[in-house]
């Protein structure tokens, strides 16, 4: 798996960013629960994500499991949760990826908004049973390149970037029982989710200065079949960021704030005992 991360410094600690109605502070006022961020370099940053979720009124619980940062046991302090990605790849055997896999059971047993994007998406994928591998041809995504939202992904989001940016030259097959939002062509699993878990390949956590060091510091991944010159990467973004930017605030507050579906019958039976007391 091919480096991911910003290289960028962030805040590990709690913090306050803004007032929304989702639940009380200390001095009586109200703000959202924060999200839990894991990421996997030491001076990775969640970008974009990470400045759209401050916006919304969340603050980031930065956890770093490659560095012994424990992941909790439960999310019910938490709003939802983000994984990142990573140079590792989610076939490698280290202690810290298997936790982070193993942990994944949280957010689908409690049902709760999770996240994963590049490898976070890798590990929820090979979690729920499906292989992640190499492009058979050696082809890679690093730059911009096109997707086509599914039905199932415009009932998510109504308006999906045409071009969104990726760096990866690894794959994941669609998860028995996920509903497939995005598909692509050298990769054609772009999106999916299972209950209120989401994995996308693609990175719209990136920010001019990550790409920056991502184009300089990984140089010689331009040079993979498939990838994009460093010139295209900077001219797809004066084409397709603002779509994609657009796209992720939508997501975010959706993925977020959506109250989790009901089962028809399940809705109905409620229905039922309500008119009943």
């Amino acid at each position: 798996m091919l480096r991911t991360d910003g290289n960028h410094p962030t805040d590990n600690g709690l913090s306050d960013h803004g007032l929304t109605r989702f639940g009380p502070t200390t001095c009586g006022r109200f703000t959202a629960l924060p999200v839990l961020i894991v990421l996997h370099g030491p001076l990775s940053t969640p970008g974009r994500v990470g400045n759209a979720l401050r916006a919304m009124g969340h603050p980031l619980d930065v956890r770093r499991p490659v560095f012994g940062d424990p992941l909790p046991d439960t999310l019910e302090h938490h709003a939802g949760a983000v994984i990142f990605g990573g140079p590792m790849s989610a076939n490698d055997g280290e202690d810290f990826l298997r936790r982070e896999m193993d942990w994944l059971n949280v957010p689908l047993k409690e049902k709760r908004p999770f996240l994963g994007i590049c490898l976070g998406a890798q590990l929820l994928a090979r979690h729920l049973g499906a292989k992640v591998a190499p492009h058979p041809e050696g082809r890679a995504e690093i730059g911009y390149y096109p997707i086509r939202p599914t039905d199932a992904g415009r009932s998510i989001c109504g308006r999906w970037p045409e071009h969104v940016y990726h760096w990866h030259r690894e794959g994941f097959e669609l998860p028995s029982g996920a509903e497939l939002l995005a598909e692509g062509d050298d990769f054609p699993v772009q999106a999916f989710r299972v209950d209120r878990c989401f994995g996308i390949q693609f990175h719209p956590d990136v920010t001019q200065a990550m790409m920056h060091r991502w184009t300089t510091r990984g140089h010689e991944r331009m040079l993979l079949p498939g990838a994009r010159s460093r010139a295209e990467h900077f001219a797809g973004r004066m084409l397709h960021d603002h779509s994609e930017r657009a796209w992720l605030s939508a997501f975010l507050d959706g993925w977020l704030h959506r109250p989790p579906r009901v089962p028809a019958a399940e809705n109905a039976a409620s229905i039922v005992s309500l008119a009943a007391e």
